[in-house]
């Protein structure tokens, strides 16, 4: 997955912001099987503009920092299996630009923010779902190196039977600390 990533984000220039080297790319099991559910999520790792500090219900957090091999890492995207594999090549490509595309264009840690009460998806999630559709399409117009995306045509079932195992890593969101000043 980061390989397909770094791909992209080299393919595509509205995502050319994002340097995976600075992200945890990371799996996590899907309780059920089926469609229905979570296929893929990003956390930032800071709040509104790149800060370590931020507001939540009135009071004051930080949040952990995740140092994954001696690096500070500024998002988590994580791939919830097996459901994220049993979906269809093109719904897992485009699930992956739907998680880069919230990546802050100033790359600093916090999310893609958009005007109003929405601001993770616009007022109109199907908006949204457009512009990951639309980047998608620009990256397979580039004609990408085939090893980047081949085992996205695959399903849970075919990998495990051509790999024996489907593996990566798993690390649990950072906890908010509160945070209170020494007085």
């Amino acid at each position: 997955m980061r390989t397909l990533c770094q791909e992209i984000s080299g393919r595509v220039p509205e995502l050319a912001h994002i340097d995976m080297d600075r992200v945890a790319v990371c799996m996590t099991r899907s309780r059920r099987g089926g469609r229905n559910g979570l296929w893929a999520k990003l956390t930032p790792l800071r709040f509104e503009g790149g800060a370590r500090l931020g507001l939540r219900r009135g009071q004051r957090y930080l949040i952990e920092p995740l140092v994954v091999e001696g690096r500070e890492r500024l998002y988590i995207l994580t791939f919830c299996l097996p459901r994220y594999l049993e979906l269809t090549y093109r719904e897992k490509l485009v699930t992956v630009f739907h998680e880069l595309y919230h990546v802050g264009p100033e790359f600093d840690g916090d999310h893609r923010r958009f005007p109003g009460r929405y601001h993770m998806h616009s007022s109109r999630a199907a908006t949204f779902d457009d512009q990951a559709d639309r980047l998608c399409d620009l990256y397979l117009a580039t004609e990408p190196a085939p090893e980047a995306c081949r085992f996205l045509r695959h399903r849970t079932r075919t990998l495990l039977f051509r790999h024996r195992a489907i593996t990566g890593l798993t690390i649990p969101v950072p906890k908010l600390m509160r945070f209170e000043e020494a007085g």
